[in-house]
């Protein structure tokens, strides 16, 4: 239930903010990178050459709706709703064992808080947290049928970035975001309940609206 509550109240948050923003500065962010996820033991394995599941750097990428609170001058705050989409995260084990690869997205609404915010350069920070979405492939790494099971669980999220205006309404954006979420269904046990998945990406930030 607790996935489901936080969806709903995302859903939520974003109905209201999308109902108020022509009377409010708005701003939409795309961003393209990867995600990269350490590699996890596996308990129990035995006589292979390697006893580690390994994460591919998948391409990854995001969509962010966001519009300012408050704040004009050092510090602006934002409420944002990154959306990171993950679409073929690769997977590798010495035993024919696990799905060949997962998608995934995580949705986790959020608060940004930009410093320097009138000026060109703007670092930033945010804390927030949503939902988390996995989906295995139905095949194993080297054939055969996996039992693998999508799942759903929640996500909190920390990121930290740099924008750099180019124009008044355009920015230019790089950013760090960890997504500490619940582990997909791989059918091995790695003895993890969460994990870190780390996305690095840059992109552009358009802002409009009237503040």
């Amino acid at each position: 239930m607790f996935p489901n509550r936080l969806l709903m109240t995302a859903l939520v948050a974003v109905t209201v903010l999308m109902a108020s923003a022509f009377a409010q500065k708005n701003e939409l962010t795309g961003i393209i990178g990867r995600t990269f996820i350490s590699d996890q033991g596996v308990k129990g394995a035995v006589n292979l050459i390697s006893n580690d599941v390994h994460f591919g750097n998948a391409f990854t990428f995001e969509v962010n709706y966001g519009r300012h609170l408050l704040g004009e001058g050092f510090t602006r705050l934002t409420f944002e709703v990154p959306a990171v989409f993950n679409l073929d995260e690769d997977l590798n084990f010495a035993a024919n064992s696990v799905p060949s690869n997962y998608k995934s997205y995580f949705v986790t609404p959020a608060v940004r808080a930009n410093v320097f915010a009138t000026t060109a350069i703007s670092p930033w920070i945010s804390f927030g947290g949503g939902i988390g979405h996995f989906s295995p492939s139905s095949d194993l790494e080297f054939g055969g049928r996996s039992p693998a099971k999508s799942t759903t669980n929640g996500v909190f999220q920390m990121g930290l970035g740099l924008d750099v205006r180019i124009i008044r309404k355009l920015s230019v954006r790089g950013e760090v975001r960890d997504f500490w979420s619940g582990t997909p269904d791989i059918t091995v046990d790695t003895g993890k309940s969460r994990q870190h998945n780390f996305f690095v990406g840059g992109g552009v930030v358009w802002r409009f609206g009237k503040s």
